[in-house]
């Protein structure tokens, strides 16, 4: 289920062209998936972050995140496996 759910949240932000400096914010991310889920969305968010595919941007209004412009293959790889 996770992964599923990694791969739908990756070709968002890959159809919204989050890439490097244009970002979306962190609270933004579980819209369009159903609301149960909002909470495994905000954690796998965070996962992302940690192992390096998203990057934060921290603002006076809250985090931002977009998708790491440097491993745009292995991005690729999970999204289209």
């Amino acid at each position: 289920m996770s992964e599923n759910i990694k791969k739908a949240l990756l070709i968002k932000l890959m159809k919204r062209r989050c890439w490097g400096h244009k970002h979306t914010s962190y609270d933004n991310l579980p819209k369009g998936f159903p609301s149960h889920l909002a909470k495994d969305v905000k954690n796998i968010a965070t996962e992302l972050i940690k192992e390096g595919i998203l990057l934060s941007h921290p603002t006076s209004y809250g985090v931002e995140v977009s998708l790491n412009p440097r491993m745009k293959k292995e991005i690729e790889e999970i999204a289209f496996s």
